[in-house]
């Protein structure tokens, strides 16, 4: 039974201007599509908190979905990341009592990307979602630098969400099929998972961590396959001259978060590499959709001490969430 505030924090939702500005630029849109997921994607007000009382969810962090702007040439991409945060800002302050938010960033804009993250903070976001390359930068690229200190200076967490890979790894990996098998492949069947881990090993072997030791990042789908593979991971410390172990930057630099996969298998393992007081609760709306008792069901699986930790208080230090 749950009896301190839900919230969820990887809540989507999309900007129809930027929609439209990504249409032909990112074949993971056909994603948003499905089902009645455009409509629930694009509200901001009474049909999303209706689906959170179904659930019983108190509080949502509410993020674009991807590809974001990160997808779009340099100055559309700063302002599409202005545009999108001013109106999830304004979602916000409506509700202030369900709602908060992630900021958007053009990455594509490396230059821009600080001043706008300063900008959203100023708004009242929390946080941000990133995605894990603009083009041909990966987010451990040196242009990104600048950004990485002001996540931490401002204490804005990172959550490093899932893409489509590049089109030269999707011809390389993830084609050969019919379209909708080569999408799958090469998004939530795997694709994305590996896009995502590969792109926050590379932040560790960068040593972005040493840098900028207060920077807090969020990995979705209980740590996108990263968590399940720490212990051959750790050798790159030894080859990259790393000052620590992969596993311990992952233990005091990165949060998981369930993305709807209320999985206690996966719970299990994930709490034999990382402490309770890492773990954060969501459900990937609208793709993944639990029902209140799905959700009952699985923070009963959880010691009743460590629960609050999930559901609440860890979203509440990390976010600084007054609850």
């Amino acid at each position: 039974m749950v009896t301190s505030p839900l919230v969820a924090i990887e809540e989507h939702w999309m900007l129809p201007e930027l929609a439209a500005a990504l249409e032909g630029r990112d074949d993971s849109l056909t994603l948003n599509r499905f089902g009645d997921h455009e409509q629930r994607l694009t509200d901001l007000a009474d049909g999303r908190i209706a689906a959170m009382d179904e659930q019983g969810i108190d509080v949502s962090v509410i993020a674009l979905t991807p590809p974001g702007t990160q997808a779009l040439p340099p100055d559309e991409a700063v302002r599409l990341s202005r545009a999108a945060n001013d109106t999830a800002a304004a979602a916000v302050a409506r509700r202030p009592d369900r709602f908060r938010a992630l900021s958007t960033l053009p990455l594509s804009a490396p230059g821009a990307a600080a001043d706008e993250l300063r900008r959203a903070a100023d708004l009242g976001h929390v946080g941000t979602m990133v995605y894990g390359h603009a083009g041909r930068l990966t987010l451990d690229d040196p242009a990104y630098d600048d950004l990485w200190a002001t996540a931490a200076r401002l204490r804005q967490p990172v959550f490093l969400h899932p893409q489509l890979p590049s089109e030269a790894t999707r011809d390389a990996l993830y084609r050969g099929f019919d379209a909708t098998t080569d999408l799958a492949l090469a998004t939530f069947g795997w694709g994305w998972h590996v896009d995502a881990a590969t792109a926050a090993l590379r932040l560790i072997v960068r040593g972005t961590f040493d840098r900028h030791p207060d920077l807090q990042l969020i990995l979705g789908h209980w740590g996108e396959l990263l968590l399940f593979w720490l212990d051959r991971a750790d050798g790159l410390a030894r080859a990259a001259g790393l000052p620590r172990a992969v596993s311990e930057y992952v233990r005091s630099n990165v949060y998981v978060t369930a993305s709807g996969m209320l999985d206690p298998a996966k719970l299990r393992h994930v709490l034999t590499v990382t402490t309770p007081d890492r773990l954060l609760f969501s459900t990937d709306y609208p793709f993944q959709h639990p029902t209140r008792d799905e959700i009952t069901a699985f923070l009963d699986v959880f010691p009743e001490r460590d629960r609050p930790l999930f559901t609440t208080r860890n979203a509440a230090t990390l976010f600084d969430l007054d609850l």
